[in-house]
């Protein structure tokens, strides 16, 4: 991952469709590897973001929370997609036990939700999104960290 100067982009959602629709959005600007990391307090959208997300990716089927299991594993082409929420993780060295190197090392999409609890072993992020709950909705800021993750951020703002 090459870095870059941060890319913000900012989207008031109104509601589940529209936080839907920003995850099938952002998918079709992603190639495998990617790190995305979602942020925000429990009931800000983070599992919906990632349902949007993997629909997007070709996904079918139902999108749970990892929340029990931790890592939830996606067969799809042209890449895997693994769905982490680390919510429950009593300890960041607990990612090693689960084989981060080796979901890293395949080359695939990896979504985290309370990346934050994984401390020094978390990957760095190519996006970072950030949910935050309001009145009427929900405002969702993507920011580029990597060059490619500043490309899918300009793609959102040119209304790619």
């Amino acid at each position: 991952m090459t870095h870059a100067m941060p890319q913000r982009f900012e989207q008031y959602l109104l509601d589940e469709q529209a936080t839907l629709e920003l995850g099938q959005r952002l998918a079709g600007f992603l190639t495998a590897p990617v790190v995305i990391y979602l942020c925000g307090d429990l009931g800000a959208g983070k599992t919906t973001l990632s349902r949007g997300l993997l629909r997007g990716l070709g996904h079918a089927g139902s999108v749970k929370s990892p929340t029990y299991t931790i890592v939830e594993p996606y067969e799809l082409t042209p890449s895997p997609v693994y769905h982490f929420d680390l919510y429950r993780l009593g300890d960041p060295n607990e990612l090693e036990y689960l084989g981060l190197r080796d979901y890293l090392a395949q080359g695939a999409v990896l979504i985290f939700e309370w990346p934050e609890r994984g401390g020094m072993h978390m990957p760095p992020a190519d996006l970072t999104v950030h949910l935050t709950p309001t009145d009427t909705g929900r405002e969702a800021v993507i920011e580029g960290l990597s060059t490619f993750g500043c490309a899918c951020v300009q793609r959102l703002r040119d209304g790619a």
